[in-house]
């Protein structure tokens, strides 16, 4: 199974920037679609941002639109997420997944299920102190 390991969380003043990584390794092949969700402490994972590999179409979750920034390199198997204009309320772990694709996601181009991700990194802590 492909592995996928997030990087470059941290401690950041509210209005301050990070970028995450997310790198797979292993036996790979290019996902479907891949994306960034989240989850607050004590709170459900939420989709954050997600990315058709083939075409690099972007989709954002209302919150973090026009702050957060995903992207991705398919030459080394790695997707970003540029976040700028940072928010207490966007503290959270930070995961990213991968799909090769569901129904649904193909039927309408929606990628904010976390059932339609088949393979998970572990998270990277995202703090924002006010």
């Amino acid at each position: 199974q492909v592995q996928l390991v997030e990087s470059g969380g941290g401690l950041v003043q509210a209005g301050g920037s990070l970028r995450l990584s997310c790198a797979a390794s292993g036996r790979t092949s290019s996902p479907y679609a891949m994306a960034w969700f989240r989850q607050p402490p004590g709170k459900e994972r939420e989709f954050v941002a997600g990315i058709r590999w083939s075409g690099g179409n972007t989709y954002y979750e209302d919150s973090v639109k026009g702050r957060f920034t995903i992207s991705r390199d398919n030459a080394k198997n790695t997707m970003y997420l540029q976040m700028n204009s940072l928010k207490p309320e966007d503290t959270a772990v930070y995961y990213c997944a991968a799909t090769q694709g569901t129904w649904y996601i193909r039927a309408y181009d929606r990628y904010n299920r976390a059932s339609d991700y088949a393979n998970w990194g572990q998270g990277t802590q995202v703090t924002v102190s006010s």
